[in-house]
């Protein structure tokens, strides 16, 4: 019980000094689900150990791999908060 009226204040004391201070108000990207965050880590952390082993064993087929993936992937997080902001 303690720890709801504790949880209400806070949010009453965000919600005041975001409508005296707008700056403070969380502009960012809303944050993923956790199943999905967890999927992305781990499909993300697989990737990079392939591309590594990649680069070792494929010398400079390996490298031109891994940089076009990482390329791919900065693009597609460029265009994904783009259009996330263009949508605000």
């Amino acid at each position: 019980m303690a720890s709801k009226d504790t949880r209400q204040e806070f949010e009453g004391i965000v919600e005041r000094l975001t409508a005296d201070y707008p700056s403070l108000a969380r502009t960012g990207m809303p944050p993923w689900p956790r199943p999905v965050l967890i999927t992305v880590l781990i499909v993300g952390g697989l990737t990079w150990a392939f591309l590594s082993i990649a680069m070792v064993a494929w010398g400079l087929a390996g490298v031109i791999l891994t940089c076009a993936t990482v390329l791919g992937t900065v693009v597609a997080l460029v265009v994904r908060t783009r259009r996330w902001r263009a949508g605000r």
